[in-house]
């Protein structure tokens, strides 16, 4: 027994130890050619691009492998405290660059390659988008566990591995139209199945009340139907620091691959419907949700998340702690972006008192003091409710815990404000109504130690405004956290030129600390400096300019002024606005007013949800002004117009780099923060846009002289709405009066009558509730000093310098670190290096 004892503890010690991986190239050509050969099993007559690409990513992923077992046995060893970051979306991007930049073996890997004759770049083209996101807040997402990983910081990310990630997006005579994004149909080399770590999610069934062994009054959930939930871990590199955290994403299967009685009577679809169903949970981000069927499916996506992850969370804890949750609270945080994953509160709750026999003051201890909540959204719309019929459906147990959590808080409502009945309604987490619906952001707040805003000003708004019942109530739970985007992947990946140069004037510590590209201001004046500034810039253009000929077929010629919007399309966003714009430029182009004229390329880029039918509208209207113009001969390169299909992170990589002025153009107090801003201003465009969001902090970074800003405040929006009349402001500006009699007179849908009529009734007819005509004037007016500016390059080049050396604060590890000190507090956990 002895001697079986040594054997075993040998050979676990002989399976975990092995001599650690080279990261030279020969070494990383050696570990390729073994996968190519061996593992995928192809040989010299394959010319099959995926496969190349595959051997190279399981290459990278051993060495990622080495420092991600390493993090885990350092978290492990140091029994630190630990962060678990939850969203419902990831937009993660490719991961071969990023995984080279970070282990610091970029231009090893390319020798590697180029031994064997092959491009790197080539190969990278070959990865599919993680697409598993809709926009800024996935990517945010992502961009946070980079910083994590950076800082050291013991964060896992929980979500969803969506077998179809945001859809793909082409343009057919000017109309959006969706297809499937099966992103995992290669299959996805970076993940690791973890099906040790499988979890029962519940649906359905009923409750039912009983005394436990002590007498004690319990609640368990029965007859209800069973998911799984199967892990696949992504691992999430550090800058050149040894850490790799990671990023778990569920995936659902049935608990039987199929009924063998239903297949014995030859019923085969029946005998598979339960599988059909579970995976149905996980098969595509944001199910179209306009009908009962689709909204029942998010509702179940989001609490498979929740239910999932907690379980996974709770299991690690008992492995290490056993069933002693006296220090859960101040070992674990739970940080939930957006309301989606706010099951976490009432399944919290139904685990620690079902499953551990708490009560309900220990279990309400811990949930109160663990779960975090971040608001991205000042649309009250946007704000998710569910209706209680669902609930009641869909998760028995859980809608038992909210209606005590409500009863509980409500008591706490009324305390403050006796008699106050009407207060106490609009604080309810249930909206009474003929549908009673379950607010899920009150949810988050109620059982939130802190609540946080993205932007000084959303933050500023949620208290005054949407939140301001609960600030008044819980003023030391609301804090600011203005967003950030990691510099690693948006400028020194996404833009290798001007990474070059900024390393060679300042060193390369910006990488991993922002602040420090404050040093460039200094060289603004410098005239060889600027020179060289401009002509990263045009490489970026040119990289760009290729980009839009490829997908568009449009020629932008480099010497424009390269002015792009890409976000996705959505009425606050006001891509109308810029569309108004560009059809005052054609205007004054056809009436020969081309004095001083600077010639200017339109990019415009990002998918409008499905059910959208005004945002899709504002895609055709888009295409159509743009093929008026492009084919115009009157216009020439005076003018030029894009619609960019299909935007998405790896697009974006390329468009930000070569853009000379970013429009941040939305209604000023409707858009929470945004990141392209700062992604854009990092890498030296100028931002022309309101007041709304971080753009008040990028101009006081920047200064006032280096932003061009136009537009009502938020304060002035709601003050103006009541008078705001928009055919008022129309009759009286001529050329707003002329750009909408050329929308009205269906120049840019000749041979489509009508189809542009709920635009312009949009701004007419029905208020014009975006306040983009309100706007027009000053943003032409501000388009205007954009061009003049754009003219003289000497100037344009040096504020594209100071607005790059004032990007420094919206790097996402500043933000990162602001969490960790206000909300978090984690300590650190050095990694052991690879040996």
């Amino acid at each position: 027994m002895e001697f079986e004892l040594v054997r075993k503890s040998t050979l676990k010690k002989s399976l975990t130890e092995l001599p650690a991986l080279g990261m030279d190239p020969c070494s990383i050509a050696t570990d390729f050619r073994r996968y190519f050969s061996h593992t995928l099993g192809r040989d010299k007559d394959c010319k099959s691009v995926h496969y190349l690409y595959s051997a190279l990513a399981f290459t990278l992923h051993d060495r990622l492998m080495e420092r991600w077992k390493n993090t885990h046995y350092a978290c492990s060893e140091s029994n630190c405290k630990q962060a678990y970051y939850l969203s419902l979306e990831f937009l993660m991007g490719r991961a071969l660059g990023n995984a080279m930049l970070n282990l610091g073996i970029t231009d090893e890997t390319t020798r590697a390659m180029y031994e064997h004759g092959i491009v790197l770049e080539e190969i990278a083209e070959r990865e599919h988008d993680a697409g598993l996101g809709n926009g800024g807040l996935g990517r945010l997402a992502a961009c946070f566990l980079d910083s994590c990983a950076t800082l050291q910081l013991p964060v896992t990310g929980y979500g969803i591995r969506y077998e179809y990630g945001m859809f793909r997006q082409h343009i057919e005579n000017g109309n959006q139209v969706e297809e499937p994004d099966h992103w995992l149909r290669d299959g996805n080399p970076w993940e690791l199945e973890r099906p040790e770590f499988t979890q029962r999610v519940r649906y359905g069934g009923r409750t039912e009340y009983y005394h436990d062994h002590s007498g004690a009054l319990r609640v368990r959930w029965v007859d209800a139907h069973a998911v799984l939930a199967v892990p696949y871990d992504v691992p999430v590199p550090g800058y050149r620091n040894g850490t790799v955290n990671t990023l778990r994403l569920w995936s659902a299967a049935a608990t039987d691959e199929f009924d063998l009685g239903e297949f014995n009577a030859g019923s085969y679809t029946e005998s598979v419907a339960a599988k059909n169903d579970a995976e149905h949970i996980t098969m595509v981000l944001y199910p179209n949700d306009a009908s009962e069927n689709g909204k029942e499916l998010r509702l179940r996506q989001q609490y498979f998340l929740a239910s999932a992850s907690l379980q996974d969370i709770l299991r690690h804890w008992i492995s290490h702690h056993g069933k002693d949750f006296t220090h859960f609270a101040a070992k674990n945080h739970f940080q939930l972006n957006d309301t989606h994953p706010t099951c976490v509160v009432p399944e919290l709750m139904r685990l620690l008192m079902d499953e551990y026999e708490m009560s309900w003051e220990q279990a309400w201890t811990i949930t109160s003091s663990t779960v975090a909540y971040t608001n991205h959204t000042l649309l009250p719309e946007a704000l998710e409710k569910w209706p209680v019929r669902m609930f009641r459906n869909l998760l028995p147990r859980l809608l038992e815990i909210i209606f005590e959590i409500n009863a509980q808080y409500l008591a706490q409502v009324a305390q403050q404000w006796p008699g106050d009945i009407d207060r106490v309604r609009r604080m309810s987490i249930i909206e009474e109504g003929a549908e009673p619906q379950i607010r899920m952001a009150y949810l988050a707040i109620v059982a939130s130690f802190s609540v946080n805003g993205v932007a000084a000003l959303h933050s500023q708004l949620l208290e005054q405004t949407l939140f301001r019942d609960f600030y008044e109530l819980w003023p030391k739970k609301f804090n600011n956290k203005t967003n950030g985007v990691t510099q690693r992947r948006w400028l020194a990946w996404a833009n290798p030129s001007l990474s070059k140069l900024i390393t060679d004037k300042i060193g390369d510590g910006w990488t991993t600390d922002l602040s420090q590209l404050r040093k460039l201001a200094r060289y603004a004046d410098d005239t060889a400096f600027r020179k060289q500034w401009r002509k990263t810039n045009q490489i970026n253009k040119a990289r760009l300019a290729e980009l839009v000929q490829q997908e568009c077929g449009i020629t932008f010629k480099t010497s424009a002024l390269f002015d792009v919007q890409v976000k996705r399309i959505h009425e606050y966003k006001r891509q109308l606005l810029n569309v108004l714009h560009i059809i005052h430029l054609y205007d004054r182009i056809k009436r020969g007013d081309t004095a001083d004229w600077t010639s200017r390329c339109v990019l415009f880029g990002g998918k409008a949800a499905p059910g959208y039918a005004m945002a899709k509208n504002t895609i055709k209207l888009i295409c159509n002004v743009s093929n008026a113009i492009n084919n115009d001969p009157d216009v020439g390169d005076l003018l030029k117009v894009a619609f960019l299909p299909n935007y998405r992170v790896t697009a974006m990589e390329i468009i930000c780099p070569g853009t000379d002025l970013s429009e941040q153009i939305s209604t000023a107090g409707k858009e929470a923060s945004g990141t392209g801003n700062m992604k854009f201003m990092m890498n030296g465009a100028l931002t022309i846009g309101t007041l709304d969001g971080a753009n008040i902090e990028m101009r006081e970074e920047v200064g006032a002289e280096n932003f061009f800003l136009f537009g009502l405040t938020a304060e002035q929006v709601e003050s103006a709405r009541a008078r705001h009349d928009p055919k008022a402001i129309i009759a009286a500006d001529e050329d707003l009066k002329r750009v909408m009699q050329l929308l009205s007179s269906g120049h840019f849908n000749q041979f489509e009558p009508n189809i542009f009529d709920p635009i312009i009734q949009s701004l007419t007819t029905y208020g014009d509730y975006w306040m983009t005509t309100a706007d027009f004037r000053s943003y032409v007016d501000a388009q205007q000093h954009a061009a003049d500016a754009f003219r003289d390059q000497e100037q344009w080049t040096r504020m594209s310098i100071l607005n790059t050396a004032a990007s420094g604060k919206f790097s996402s590890d500043r933000t990162i670190q602001e969490y960790n000190q206000d909300i978090w507090k984690l300590k650190p956990v050095k990694v052991f290096p690879v040996t």
